[in-house]
Parts: C-alpha cells; structure tokens; sequence
C-alpha cells in the first residue's frame, strides 16, 4: 500500500510539473500592437509552440496591472517611461529589456474624409482641429502623451484642448473616428493602417514628440519556462519582420 501511495504521489508531481509547462505564456501588450503580436503568436505557434494568451490594453493600465500583482510573463510597452516605472520597482529582469520596434503619430480621419490637415502655421492647423471634437487617448496612456507634447510643440494645444475627446487608449480613440463620433483622432500610424474606415490625414514631425518605441521584457514574476523564448523570437530578425509588414519600425 506503502509503494502505491510513493507511485501515485511522484505521478501527480509529474502531471502538476507537465500542466505547468504547458501553459502559455501571458503576454501584457500595448493595444497598438493588436494585429501584430497576434500574428506573431501565430508564427510561433505554427513552429510547434503553444500559443501564448494575450492581453491589450493601454500600457498604463497593464503596467498598473504588474504592480498589483498580475502572474504575466511578458510586458510589451508603446513607450520607455511605464517599462521605466516597472523597472524601478524591480518587477521586470533587466536584462531581457530590449526596445525593438518604432511607430509615427498620425491625425486619422473617416475613410471618406476631404478634409486636409496643415501642421503649419499653427493658426491653419488649430482651425481644422478644432472645428470638431477631436478624439484623443488619455495623458496617462502613451498616445495621448505624445499626442498632447506634438500640439504643445507645435504651439496649439491651448486652443485644442477644449475640443478634445478622451479615450481610454489608442484603439477606443480609433473607434470613435470609425462611427463618427470625432472627425478626427490622433493615432499611431499602424492604428489607422489596420483600419479600412480611416485614412491618414496628417503625419506628425518627428521631431514634436518624444520618440515612439516599443520596449519588451520578461516580468519577474514569469515561470513560464516557455516566456523568455517567445521575447526572444519578437526580438529577432524574423519576429521584428512581422511587425514591419503591420507597419511598424524595426529598432
């Protein structure tokens, strides 16, 4: 009886330690990085690994996320200051951090949209953007930064700011220009590409806005043996690949 009780506990250990490792990996992504990262999930997965689960959402909320706790393996960040948060707090490796993608903030309008956008000078822009409700994400979410720092830069935020519709991040700001309830939102160029109801109808310079990267790391708390393999592909030469095709920069 002795012996059957060793036999069936080693069995259990076993089937717990299998189950484990066939949990996929958790990945916390930026909603910007919807299309995209799935697709690379798929790759993955096709290449005999399983799928890893993915949560978007804004890089804000998913950081506030790791703070309380959340048993995520990976933190894909659309700017350096919410990975910056969690690294103070020790709640990411350091050593896997790497910054490997690139975007372009953009002004989108409804598909069949005429109206064109002049950046300069600031009187031309701030009359187009203010003719209407413009659609914008939240300044605690990485759009909605670089959004605001742009008009700042490029002297028009005073007078826009009244006309501004908050979003909680970068795909709610998208939504509200595809069933016109703004005529125009700021969104990241991969955003509007990924929809056929909008068309770009302005690029922000460059040089307005802080640059727009795209940080990942393997959070701390992982013990998905799978995780760090997975960051591994995102960051490589073919993983960086995928992203392009959705529009996005390799870095």
């Amino acid at each position: 009886m002795r012996y059957l009780i060793v036999v069936t506990a080693v069995t259990t250990s076993i089937a717990a330690s299998g189950a484990q490792a066939q949990r996929p990996p958790l990945v916390l992504a930026a909603a910007s990085l919807q299309e995209s990262l799935t697709a690379a999930a798929d790759v993955w997965a096709r290449k005999g690994h399983i799928k890893p689960t993915i949560s978007f959402a804004a890089s804000s909320a998913l950081a506030r996320q790791v703070e309380s706790g959340a048993p995520a393996d990976l933190f894909v960040s659309a700017d350096e200051d919410w990975m910056n948060e969690l690294a103070k707090k020790n709640l990411i490796v350091a050593s896997t951090r790497v910054t490997f993608l690139g975007n372009r903030l953009v002004v989108a309008a409804p598909a069949g949209s005429k109206i064109r956008i002049p950046v300069r000078p600031p009187a031309a822009l701030a009359r187009v953007l203010t003719a209407g409700p413009l659609a914008m994400a939240d300044t605690a979410v990485p759009a909605g930064k670089y959004g605001q720092a742009s008009l700042e830069k490029l002297g028009v935020w005073a007078q826009v700011a009244p006309r501004v519709v908050r979003a909680e991040n970068v795909r709610a700001t998208l939504a509200l220009v595809e069933r016109g309830a703004a005529p125009l939102g700021i969104v990241y160029a991969t955003d509007a590409k990924a929809s056929a109801k909008v068309r770009i109808a302005s690029v922000f310079p460059e040089n307005t806005h802080p640059a727009i990267t795209y940080p990942v790391a393997r959070l701390k708390a992982s013990t998905n043996p799978d995780a760090e393999a997975f960051r591994r592909f995102l960051v490589s030469r073919e993983g960086k690949a995928i992203f392009v095709r959705y529009g996005f920069s390799a870095r």
